[in-house]
């Protein structure tokens, strides 16, 4: 496989001046001529030398890869947006037969996120986020929890595990499932551009969910568990727009979300259970429109909401997607810190957060991923340690492997 070594370096941003922006509509199209990057704070340090990092790509031939998930035998399962699993083992990606043809795909929508369970080795089963038709037509976007079979050669459907999220035409349909430090399934859902949906606890939509992983009901120690509504019940934090990333601190159970903004304002969010997060384009249900000037964090309306532990600002737009956490001495200075990486950025940002998650110490960003291979979509670590990074580009489209440089 061939190896793209490239020399980077460390920018350090810190958190309370950053500034830039983010228009997903603009995220999913064509990508940028020119991608912002997020703007350095007055107070913050020249750039200074730091590790270089290697990229080989795994596997290239994927069309819009969005999500991936690592088998117990170090196999890596893909999924496609238009409607595909694919197994990438040993350099190769071939297709895995299954029955996805409810899957509706439009616009941002399609077969999304997606998570291997932990008792993989033995029940053989994963959870993928896709948007559902019937005769044509949108119904809703669902969580489905598949079988892959012995040989890996074929997946058939076990359960919807959980339905009713919204759908539209496409737009906002973003689903990213992980799992929680306690075994509980985290997923960051997009409000579908309905102004309604965000502020609306009894919606799916623009929320983290945090549900049971065998069952999809909400845990008996959820912020609303006493709700009538099994939705409510289901929600972990409301008040989101598009959350694309969604990522569990190693060791501390922290959860961080990275969410697209309107025109600028991307977010990377520490999610607080039963918090606000601030968006609401209903401007408080006064307008059927979905107004896309209001504060993307809306603390005159909401004065509790929870601002965000980073910004892109007005003038940059990044559309953060994927999120993980690199984990490993051989990182050595950047161990443990939060990769987010993103579409019309076409880069990957690396965040040094304080101990209690309420801060960012600085930023990184590698020249190595930095609109080298356009658009990057999903990020996860892998069981060997090393960063595994998917392009969306539509064709062509990579899996990449990122280590430190030796």
């Amino acid at each position: 496989m061939a190896i793209k070594r490239l020399s980077w370096s460390l920018g350090v941003v810190l958190a309370a001046g950053l500034v830039g922006a983010c228009d997903d509509g603009a995220a999913e199209s064509a990508p940028a001529s020119a991608p912002a990057s997020p703007a350095t704070s007055a107070s913050a340090a020249d750039p200074r030398p730091a590790p270089g990092l290697a990229v080989e790509t795994v596997v290239a031939g994927l069309e819009h890869p969005w999500d991936l998930g690592f088998l117990p035998d170090g196999r890596v399962l893909v999924t496609e947006r238009p409607a595909r699993f694919k197994l990438v083992d040993d350099g190769r990606a071939r297709e895995v037969r299954a029955d996805l043809g409810d899957v509706f795909v439009a616009g941002e929508g399609g077969l999304m996120g997606l998570v291997i369970h932990p008792d993989f080795a033995r029940s053989r089963e994963f959870t993928a986020c896709q948007t559902h038709q019937s005769n044509g037509e949108p119904v809703d976007v669902r969580l489905v929890t598949w079988r892959l079979s012995a040989d890996a050669a074929s997946a058939t459907r076990v359960r919807d595990l959980v339905t009713g999220l919204p759908i539209s035409t496409g737009r906002h349909s973003g689903c990213r499932p992980t799992i929680a430090a306690d075994g509980a399934l985290l997923v960051g859902t997009g409000d579908v551009a309905e102004p309604s949906h965000p502020q609306d606890r009894r919606s799916l939509g623009g929320k983290v969910l945090r549900v049971d992983l065998r069952t999809g009901q909400g845990l008996a120690d959820n912020p609303f568990a006493s709700s009538s509504n099994a939705n409510e019940r289901r929600v972990y934090s409301y008040g989101h727009r598009n959350i694309q990333g969604v990522a569990v601190r190693p060791g501390s159970g922290q959860v961080f979300t990275a969410e697209h903004g309107p025109s600028g304002f991307d977010e990377m969010n520490r999610i607080r259970p039963g918090a606000n997060y601030g968006w609401d384009p209903s401007r408080g249900g006064t307008v059927d429109t979905y107004d896309e000037s209001v504060p993307m964090t809306d603390r005159e309306r909401f004065p509790d909401a929870v601002p965000p532990l980073w910004t892109s600002g007005e003038t940059s737009t990044e559309a953060p997607s994927g999120a993980t956490f690199l984990t490993g001495a051989q990182w050595g200075p950047l161990n443990g810190r939060l990769a987010v990486v993103a579409l019309r950025g076409q880069k990957t940002l690396l965040f040094q957060l304080g101990e209690s998650g309420e801060a960012v110490a600085d930023l990184a960003l590698p020249t190595e991923l930095n609109d080298a291979f356009g658009r990057l979509r999903g990020v996860r670590s892998g069981p060997d340690g090393a960063l595994y990074i998917t392009t969306s580009n539509g064709t062509d489209d990579r899996l990449l492997r990122v280590t430190p440089r030796a």
